[in-house]
């Protein structure tokens, strides 16, 4: 399918025009993937300029794979699990084990200086920044914001509590009751460490946690978690104090850790889109379940 310009402005405005009743994502999706050439080169931003008389087409999705490779697929550095990307935000998935960013030892591969390796392919002064964070066991999804305008944009939801987040759990044995919420206060000193203070201590902290069952054995539960607070070992405290460790938690008292890992992952984000305040939400496949416990919870939990 070809087009040729009739007015100036940029390039997802033009896909907008061709492609009125598709969504902003769905064009967003269309220029990553290289399918979009405006006077017959592959163009990624949304934000191209386009000027009277210049030729867009719409290639097939087959021959753009083939013959223009986006910079996701021809990027060969470090991995980064990469959901979704546009000229606003990186979203991807931490792995666990991995820091967020580096801390004052100064640590050379974390997910932000992926990420910032990964933008700078397309261009060296390209910039990634950190938005929030997740703790070094924790996986899950993550964004990041390309510019300083999107990062604070971003940053003032989550400081508004606006941002939704859903974590899963592993955890110990199974709770009492079928939900609740846990809220209490939570102080890190300068070795980031937590404990639980009260509410009058110096540097408190609140820290409110909703869990509920979502499968569960004789052994091990499978716990939904939504947060409105995000402070270091929030989720991993509470679960302690529901006397289920987080499984592989060994720091807060679980007694074995048969995956390797700490069974925390942040399943998925949901927040309104820096550029055009559009309700986006991005997922995470969960690497652990309750059903996989089952093979091992008996003898190792």
């Amino acid at each position: 399918m070809q087009y040729t310009s009739e007015e100036e402005g940029n390039l997802l405005a033009s896909l907008i025009t061709l492609f009125p009743h598709s969504s902003k994502a769905t064009l967003r999706k269309m220029l990553t993937s290289g399918r979009v050439t405006v006077d017959g080169k592959v163009c990624y931003r949304a934000k191209h300029e386009i000027e009277v008389g210049d030729n867009i087409e719409i290639i097939d999705k087959a021959k753009a794979i083939e013959e223009s490779p986006s910079p996701k697929a021809q990027y060969k550095g470090p991995k980064l699990d990469i959901i979704y990307e546009d000229d606003a935000i990186l979203v991807v998935i931490k792995p666990e084990g991995m820091l967020s960013i580096a801390t004052n030892k100064l640590e050379t591969d974390t997910l932000h200086s992926r990420c910032v390796d990964y933008v700078q392919f397309s261009g060296e002064r390209n910039w990634c920044h950190i938005v929030h964070r997740l703790d070094r066991d924790t996986s899950g999804v993550m964004v990041f914001a390309k510019n300083k305008q999107h990062k604070e944009h971003l940053q003032a939801q989550f400081a508004e509590r606006s941002v939704h987040r859903t974590y899963h759990a592993l955890v110990e044995g199974r709770p009492e009751k079928e939900s609740g919420t846990i809220s209490t206060w939570l102080v890190e000193d300068k070795h980031l460490h937590v404990r639980k203070v009260s509410s009058t201590f110096q540097g408190a902290k609140r820290a409110i946690t909703h869990w509920n069952i979502e499968d569960s054995d004789p052994h091990v539960s499978l716990i939904h978690i939504s947060i409105e607070t995000g402070r270091r070992h929030q989720i991993r405290m509470a679960m302690k104090d529901l006397g289920c460790p987080v499984v592989g938690d060994e720091l807060h008292e679980s007694s074995a850790n048969p995956l390797n890992r700490v069974c925390l992952h942040a399943t998925a984000l949901e927040f309104f889109h820096p550029q055009n305040d559009d309700p986006v939400r991005f997922e995470a496949k969960i690497p652990f379940t309750s059903s996989k416990s089952k093979r091992w919870g008996k003898h190792s939990v």
